[in-house]
């Protein structure tokens, strides 16, 4: 009994292989053939980064964080006012002592990138 249900699993085994490799070896053409249609200088597009919005984008981020110390009103308006484009400019990466957010962060460095250009 074990020696019929060792011989079932061998064949199983060698005929899924089979079949496995012919399906391999009748893909290799049409694979092939993708490769030959497009040329091999064709670069795909890429995506153009849109205009971060300091007002629309940045600021919310600075007013959920940093309200109410750097902006009007605040202890630190008058040396950092944080409601101004040139402010986050001139400090870069040193927000992100209060930012950690990765995904607000990505967004600032974005901006700042922008700004650079």
């Amino acid at each position: 009994m074990k020696v019929g249900a060792l011989i079932l699993a061998l064949m199983l085994v060698a005929v899924s292989h089979a079949c496995g490799r012919a399906k391999l070896s009748a893909l290799a053409p049409v694979v092939s053939g993708l490769s030959a249609h497009k040329p091999a200088t064709e670069a795909s597009p890429t995506p153009t980064p849109e205009k971060i919005d300091f007002a629309k984008q940045v600021r919310p981020i600075l007013e959920s964080r940093c309200t109410p110390c750097h902006f009007a009103g605040g202890k630190m308006y008058q040396h950092l006012p944080f409601d101004r484009a040139e402010t986050i400019k001139l400090l870069g990466e040193k927000l992100f002592s209060r930012i950690k957010d990765e995904k607000e962060q990505h967004l600032i460095r974005e901006f700042l990138s922008q700004q650079s250009e």
